[in-house]
């Protein structure tokens, strides 16, 4: 597994004018959003792939993952819905920054882990969302995940980095249409160590090792959020459709 820990004279990866301009517009967000405090960056290498794999609660999470990744000097690279895309000035942030974009349900669907797997290759930090929305979980747990988190993880010997969000959904709550950044209150993002696949790499790549993979990626993210949240994790993920 390559990856070099950052440190406190690491140099800083370049950015580029989007990683920039989207870094300047974004801090001040962050600093509205809440009390924010990031944790565990020690975690992501000052060089190297790296994939960041992180629990998904309110649409304000890019913005805090985003800069963990960047606050450790290195640049973001979101895999995202592709209509995104089609966004005015979102879209060419987007493409100009080297985000990858995600194709649901469509011939497209595999190039996306493909793209992600050449820019893991390639030395880029990559963040993914498994659960691939914002979790249904009534109580803010992590949800059953897709299975395309292992076979990305799988398939680049770079550091796997779990990672959670805590905080964000009291201000911008998706499915109660709440928005209520006053007062503000604290946001924690914190990064664990990276899990150790070397089990895993030399088995056959069936469906019953992807579910596996997944699992403990998402377990090891449902443990930290624990961690974060002081308090005890459901035994079993929340599944799509349930009551």
């Amino acid at each position: 597994m390559n990856g070099r820990i950052a440190g406190p004279r690491a140099r800083r990866e370049p950015r580029g004018f989007w990683i920039t301009f989207c870094a300047g517009f974004f801090y001040p967000i962050a600093w509205l959003a809440g009390r924010s405090r990031f944790e565990g960056r020690r975690h992501i290498p000052a060089e190297g792939g790296a994939l960041i794999v992180a629990n998904h609660i309110s649409h304000l999470d890019p913005i805090f993952t985003g800069l963990q990744v960047e606050r450790s000097r290195r640049v973001p690279r979101f895999m995202a819905k592709h209509s995104l895309w089609s966004t005015p000035v979102l879209g060419q942030a987007l493409a100009g920054s080297g985000q990858i974009p995600v194709y649901r349900k469509s011939a497209d669907a595999q190039q996306s882990l493909r793209d992600a797997t050449v820019a893991l290759n390639d030395g880029k930090v990559v963040i993914i969302y498994p659960e691939g929305t914002i979790t249904r979980d009534p109580h803010g747990w992590p949800m059953q995940s897709r299975t395309g988190v292992a076979r990305l993880a799988l398939s680049a010997d770079v550091p796997v980095i779990p990672t959670v969000h805590w905080g964000t959904r009291a201000v911008l709550d998706a499915y109660s249409k709440k928005f209520r950044p006053l007062p503000r209150k604290p946001i924690t993002v914190r990064c664990g160590e990276p899990v150790d696949l070397s089990g895993y790499r030399d088995r056959p790549v069936d469906a019953a090792l992807l579910r596996e993979v997944t699992d403990l990626l998402m377990g090891r993210v449902r443990a930290l959020l624990a961690e974060v949240r002081g308090e005890p994790a459901p035994a079993e993920f929340f599944r799509r459709g349930a009551a």
